[in-house]
């Protein structure tokens, strides 16, 4: 793995080297300087330090200060590359920092969009184009081992863009951190020659969600789900390859207890065929007929993926069941933990890096 973790550190066991990973280069937090590979804890404003490492060990960072991180990771995956025996299989999983806050990216990025006047967006691009340059090398690397020919490339977001800080997510309504399809919905491609490109590739629309991945890449890759059969993925490749529909027939998209301590005033959202719920969460530009259900709003995805009617009051049935469907997945979950700032986390405690403490 290469590239930004932000799945928790307090503990070795929670490495990447310690979650299946054979080797680990990148980031531990959510966000660092590009150049300086400095992250601090922005909330607290009393922490800060490097955020670089190298398997379990801080990275050199003599070496790396300076550089900008998306060159430094495509760097990475390209040595990974060009020093793999060809004669086994390989998984390679490169999380990019970009396109992240904050903003940063070097000026010759950003010199061929001199037409977009807003600076974000601007530096926005810039950092687009950086990280499709690091793909692009990624793949000249696999070609020129004869790697290319054998492998399955597959790029995805995580989540919608932050307007605020250069992304958009236009024409869909809302925007990261929100439940809207703005903020949710993740566009993304797979490429090889296992899929085959008979008729110039195609679009699917079909349900998928992130634990989908685990068991259609295993399968592919001749594994089994021994000792994982009560995993919430689905086998999807049958749905990429041949463009049939998905196995998924509903995707649980939140239930936030963060918003309120009630279930049916925080924040969820479930998506069930071309049906949405959202509870606790209403936004502008939403049409209803009145105001009796103040904080359900049912929408039909497939004829209205902009998020423009309201279909509740019409359709109790539906939103009844779904409803119900968020209960039985409230009862089954754990429930979260927020513990308050840990300030052994500090990074002078531990070489001036971000690592395990405890």
């Amino acid at each position: 793995m290469v590239g930004k973790w932000h799945l928790g550190f307090f503990k070795a066991e929670y490495l990447p080297t310690r979650r299946g990973f054979d080797t680990y280069f990148g980031l531990l937090s959510g966000h660092s300087d590009y150049f300086t590979h400095v992250t601090g804890n922005y909330q607290e404003k009393v922490m800060a330090g490097y955020d670089l490492m190298e398997n379990e060990r801080p990275a050199n960072i003599s070496k790396y200060h300076g550089t900008y991180s998306t060159h430094i990771f495509g760097s990475k995956v390209k040595d990974i590359i060009n020093e793999h025996d060809t004669e086994k299989p390989v998984f390679i999983y490169i999380s990019f920092q970009a396109v992240h806050a904050p903003l940063q990216v070097p000026e010759k990025y950003t010199e061929q969009y001199g037409h977009i006047k807003d600076t974000n967006r601007r530096k926005y691009a810039g950092m687009v184009s950086c990280m499709d340059e690091a793909i692009g090398g990624i793949v000249e690397a696999m070609k020129k081992r004869g790697m290319w020919e054998n492998t399955l490339l597959i790029f995805t977001t995580d989540n919608g863009g932050n307007p605020n800080v250069g992304g958009s997510n236009l024409p869909l309504k809302g925007t990261k951190s929100t439940l809207w399809e703005g903020g949710i919905r993740a566009v993304g491609f797979v490429h090889g020659s296992l899929i085959g490109n008979k008729n110039g590739g195609y679009i699917s629309n079909e349900l998928m969600h992130v634990t989908d991945w685990f068991p259609t890449l295993l399968n592919l890759a001749g594994g089994n789900l021994k000792g994982n059969e009560q995993i919430d993925g689905y086998d999807q490749w049958k749905t990429i390859k041949y463009g049939i529909q998905s196995p998924r027939k509903e995707i649980l998209h939140n239930i936030d207890p963060l918003y309120n301590n009630t279930f049916y005033t925080r924040r969820s959202s479930l998506r069930m065929g071309a049906w949405k719920i959202i509870i606790g969460q209403l936004g502008p530009g939403t049409k209803r007929r009145s105001s009796d259900v103040d904080n359900i709003c049912l929408f039909n995805i497939e004829s209205d993926p902009f998020e423009q009617t309201d279909l509740c009051e019409q359709f109790p049935d539906i939103v009844q069941n779904m409803r119900q469907r968020l209960e039985y997945y409230d009862r089954g979950s754990v429930a979260c933990q927020l513990p308050g700032v840990d300030l052994r986390a500090n990074p002078i405690y531990h070489d001036g890096f971000w690592q395990p403490w405890r």
